[in-house]
């Protein structure tokens, strides 16, 4: 299930700090971050994304950092559609099956979306219902760029917090409006489609 031409990140375990969405904290200076790439192309994004990550016991902690010329949200109710506007997200399928897979949202304004899809015949339905019990965001609104961090806790997506060594597939993505352009989809692992549900285009994500 890990095609080697697919994207591999290396998730450190350590002692988290509180949230902050900053990108400059003494914290998340000492993790490296991975770059986001158009979604068919492969090529970098008109507007870059950067993001990192770090686990501890209790939970999966992902930062994103989104350069933005012009930042567009109105949406703040749970569960809204995030998607018409601008939004990451984050794709999570620990058991690597591709039977089933988590999706998490957040906006500029910091509303959440989160989903639960899961294969059957016509191929994958999507469960508005299930919630990702104790999440909690964190955005960052800057001139030029917007960051939000999530804390994701292993309880609520997986039977058994991870190990060193298991590996995940998960991808990371971005839906970018700029004002009077066409949007803009890019990914950590390009799909090559305009589509980010393409589970076999996950990357690797490895706690270590």
């Amino acid at each position: 299930m890990s095609p080697g031409d697919l994207p591999r990140l290396i998730c450190r375990r350590g002692a988290l700090e509180e949230l902050s969405a900053d990108a400059c904290s003494a914290f998340w200076e000492t993790r490296e971050p991975v770059s986001f790439r158009e979604v068919e192309t492969g090529l970098p994004p008109q507007q870059p994304t950067r993001v990192w990550t770090a686990w501890d016991d209790v939970e999966l902690r992902v930062l994103f950092h989104a350069k933005d010329t012009h930042i567009h949200a109105t949406l703040t109710e749970r569960d809204a559609p995030l998607y018409t506007e601008e939004v990451v997200e984050i794709f999570i399928d620990p058991a690597g099956d591709g039977e089933s897979y988590f999706e998490i949202e957040v906006n500029p304004l910091n509303a959440v979306l989160d989903l639960v899809l899961r294969r059957n015949r016509s191929g994958y339905k999507k469960d508005f219902a299930w919630r990702c019990e104790g999440l909690r965001t964190f955005v960052h609104r800057g001139p030029d760029a917007w960051s939000a961090e999530l804390a994701i806790p292993f309880s609520s997506i997986s039977a058994a917090s991870p190990r060193p060594g298991d590996e995940w597939r998960v991808n990371f993505t971005r839906i970018d409006r700029p004002l009077g352009k066409p949007r803009e989809l890019s990914a950590w692992s390009a799909t090559g489609s305009a589509n980010f549900h393409v589970p076999p285009r996950f990357g690797v994500l490895e706690f270590r």
